[in-house]
């Protein structure tokens, strides 16, 4: 058990980490937020009339070429089975784990489009930098880490064998995401919606032995990236939905045919999904530069506006590194970092 350093007492008395204390939960968490929560609503209408009908194939990974595939891809999610998972659990593996020599060894430079997003769940350990080696390896720029904070408040006096290379008992996971390509956040509307979910993930942990991943990130996705052709690596039964070709070792059947699916995609249909005029007048857009928005540079006024006194000036300077637009995808230390294009 993790004590934090913020609530020792709390973790102490109640068995519970701190995570719970967070608000979660995909129903409630836009309540206080109603424009982003009928922004949700209108997404999610758009998402379901143009999602493809679910594909799935039953192939090994290790043996069978992508590109065997005949599509490139918008978004590809990986879910490798590490074998840091399988250390957590103390259980044996009931699949044959993954080492990050073979996860990079796979050919997603030679699937993914032009421009694209690599979504990988790398772990809580040593993943992180054996993800972000797999993201320069496949020609992918790291750009964001989603992290999976996991609660333990339904079940508090749940334990589980603490991993044998970590001092403490690990609570999140992350899920590092990829770009490949030149994206603006500011000209590129057709094909990311930036601002609309948060990069935190918060669930109940999954039972010992389960290393399905949260439901939440397939919306995460769905709501950012407008394009339509994704792939969902070492996914399972479990993890067939609309909208996904899924592939991996363990799935009981297949219905997968190339021909059909790229027929999903040629005229009149397109590769995106599309943007109602409601969608786009209501999702987050990037702030003006402060030229246009006339804000002067000198402390007593000057060009491109009225004075402008020190707690405006200071209100004004920390304002575009404030995360409090309900979560973006913008990398640590500027809106800039990790792969986004400057205006």
């Amino acid at each position: 058990m993790i004590v934090c350093r913020w609530f020792p007492g709390l973790v102490l008395q109640n068995l519970l980490t701190p995570s719970p204390f967070l608000s979660s939960g995909l129903a409630d968490r836009f309540e206080e937020y109603p424009k982003l929560r009928e922004l949700i609503r209108l997404k999610d209408e758009l998402i379901s009339t143009s999602n493809t009908p679910p594909m799935y194939l039953q192939a090994d990974l290790e043996t069978f070429d992508l590109r065997e595939l005949k599509s490139e891809f918008d978004v590809i999610l990986l879910e490798p089975p590490l074998e840091e998972y399988f250390r957590e659990t103390g259980i044996a593996a009931h699949e044959k784990w993954w080492t990050w020599e073979d996860i990079m060894k796979l050919d997603i430079e030679g699937i993914a489009g032009s421009r694209a997003f690599v979504f990988l769940w790398c772990g809580s350990g040593e993943g992180l930098d054996f993800g972000r080696m797999c993201l320069r390896k496949w020609g992918f720029r790291r750009s964001e880490d989603i992290c999976w904070i996991k609660t333990n408040k339904d079940n508090p006096g749940k334990t589980k064998t603490l991993d044998p290379k970590a001092i403490f008992q690990r609570t999140k996971e992350h899920c590092l995401m990829g770009i490949r390509g030149t994206v603006h956040r500011s000209t590129d509307g057709d094909f990311i919606h930036a601002n609309v979910d948060i990069d935190l993930i918060i669930t109940e942990e999954p039972e010992i032995g389960n290393i399905e991943k949260p439901v939440e990130i397939f919306h995460i996705i769905e709501h950012f990236c407008l394009g339509r052709r994704r792939l969902h690596l070492f996914g399972r039964d479990s993890t067939i939905r609309p909208g996904w070709l899924t592939v991996g070792p363990t799935l009981t059947n297949s219905n997968f045919n190339s021909e059909a699916y790229s027929s999903y995609f040629n005229a009149p249909n397109s590769t995106l999904t599309g943007c109602t005029e409601e969608i786009e007048r209501l999702r987050p857009k990037t702030p003006p530069p402060k030229s246009d928005r006339g804000f002067g540079t000198a402390r007593g006024g000057g060009r491109g506006g009225p004075p402008v006194g020190r707690g405006e000036r200071g209100r004004e300077r920390n304002r575009g590194s404030f995360r409090g637009d309900r979560g973006n995808f913008r990398g640590r230390g500027g809106p800039h970092r990790g792969g986004f294009a400057p205006r």
